[in-house]
């Protein structure tokens, strides 16, 4: 099918209805059954579908409808279309080559370690890998628990850091905010500077109030009148 024209019934069609062509002819070139051609001279098949013309497709010539229609052995040849279809990505399990399947368990322990907010389809995406590896691998339960050492996957080549960099966001805007323990909060500015005051209340006010009953028991006219006698033998 490979050879085939596009849309290969409808090209039968439009070449049924404005060509003499054989019907083997169009069966072989549009890649069908010669009775499916007939069946669409007779109106039976495709009775629905629209004839495209495979000249402006650039998949038939003129002068090669002519050649065919003026012999009836001639094999109409396939021209290079002009239209590109660009190539459909399937999806499915990445594959990895058989030389780094063995250091797939490294990069799974590397993407454990390093981020652990990644969900395990997001591990099996990028490493083309299992739940049960994974989980082998997290519980060190892996047959090969002792020899493993984490290596980034980018590096072994099981995927680009593009596709990393996407899953690792992709995993920071689905994990939960994080949420501070009440030790760790601040207390307001109003519960602080009531605690100093208070501290610098006990420890300077107590200490205070003895010092003044000290000065006060202190004697006056004794100091001076030491000073007198100091003065008279002088």
């Amino acid at each position: 099918m490979s050879n085939a024209p596009l849309m290969p019934k409808a090209t039968a069609i439009w070449l049924v209805e404005n060509t003499s062509l054989t019907f083997d002819q169009i069966a072989q070139f549009c890649k069908l059954h010669p009775l499916e051609v007939k069946g669409i001279a007779d109106g039976e098949v495709g009775a629905g579908i629209r004839g495209h013309d495979p000249i402006t497709s650039g998949q038939l010539s003129r002068e090669e409808i002519a050649r065919g229609e003026k012999d009836s052995e001639y094999h109409l040849k396939l021209a290079h279309s002009k239209v590109v279809l660009p190539e459909v990505k399937r999806r499915g399990p990445r594959y990895t080559p058989l030389s780094r399947r063995q250091d797939r368990p490294n990069a799974i322990l590397w993407l454990v370690r390093n981020h652990p907010e990644l969900k395990d389809a997001q591990i099996m995406r990028l490493a083309g890998t299992t739940k049960t590896t994974i989980a082998a691998i997290r519980n060190r339960t892996h047959w090969n628990s002792a020899q493993l050492a984490p290596m980034d996957p980018v590096t072994l080549g099981l995927c680009s850091q593009i596709d990393l960099d996407l899953e690792v966001n992709r995993a920071a805007k689905d994990a939960p905010p994080r949420t501070e323990e009440a030790s760790q909060t601040l207390l307001p500015a109003e519960v602080t500077t009531q605690r100093e005051a208070r501290t610098t209340e006990e420890l300077f006010g107590q200490s205070s109030a003895p010092a003044r009953e000290e000065e006060d028991e202190v004697d006056v006219e004794s100091v001076f009148g030491k000073l007198k006698d100091l003065k008279s033998r002088d």
